[in-house]
């Protein structure tokens, strides 16, 4: 189906645009949100006055978002979680749960869709995105740590903490015995093919005493 967008929308495109959308997405989400609204052709002669009314909102908005973008600049927010040897938690840290301590640090209320990041499964510190508006887009950091232990100890990229885990993990014991296996096999074979080569030489030198 096609909309006629009311208000920016993130990857989809700005207020006054017409957009070919699923039906779903269309009916579910974007006309009851107040998003968008069937792209009539009576709606479609509106589409250039919503564009003109959503430039200047645009401007107010984002000049208000870069204010709170600023406060983000450097940001880290700590959150403890229990997790194994090699890093990866036992759960996960929700957007839902970066929303809500992002919205008390600031005392703005944030929707858990702003959070522009998939939720976080590994000790470490990750980069979080936060969607004020289409145009402003500000990160922070967000440092999982292991209960009971320093945030200080985990200001490294989860990617680099979980790579060094995993380095330090025992090898399973198939990979330390394969080497010791071949080795005895090849012992083996070697005994027996001197064996072979003993029992072919005695008949000739019997056959040489006698």
């Amino acid at each position: 189906m096609q909309v006629l967008l009311l208000q920016d929308v993130y990857k989809l495109g700005r207020a006054g645009q017409i957009k070919k959308v699923a039906n779903g997405y269309g009916r579910n989400y974007l006309i009851p949100q107040g998003l968008a609204m069937p792209a009539t052709p009576n709606a479609i002669k509106m589409a250039e006055k919503i564009a003109a009314n959503a430039d200047k909102q645009r401007s107010t908005r984002n000049a208000e978002a870069e204010a709170l973008a600023a406060k983000m600049q450097g940001m880290q927010l700590l959150f403890p979680a229990r997790a194994g040897e090699t890093g990866k938690l036992y759960g996960s840290i929700t957007t839902q749960m970066l929303a809500e301590q992002l919205g008390e640090k600031l005392g703005v209320t944030f929707d858990r869709r702003q959070i522009d990041v998939q939720p976080l499964r590994l000790l470490g510190m990750h980069k979080v995105a936060v969607r004020l508006t289409m145009d402003v887009i500000p990160e922070f950091d967000a440092v999982v740590y292991r209960e009971g232990e320093s945030p200080e100890n985990y200001m490294v990229a989860a990617s680099e903490l979980a790579a060094s885990a995993e380095s330090n993990q025992p090898k399973p014991v198939e990979e330390v015995l394969e080497p010791v296996a071949e080795e005895a096999v090849a012992e083996v074979a070697e005994e027996a093919a001197e064996a072979v080569e003993a029992e072919a030489e005695a008949p000739a030198d019997e056959a040489a005493a006698e």
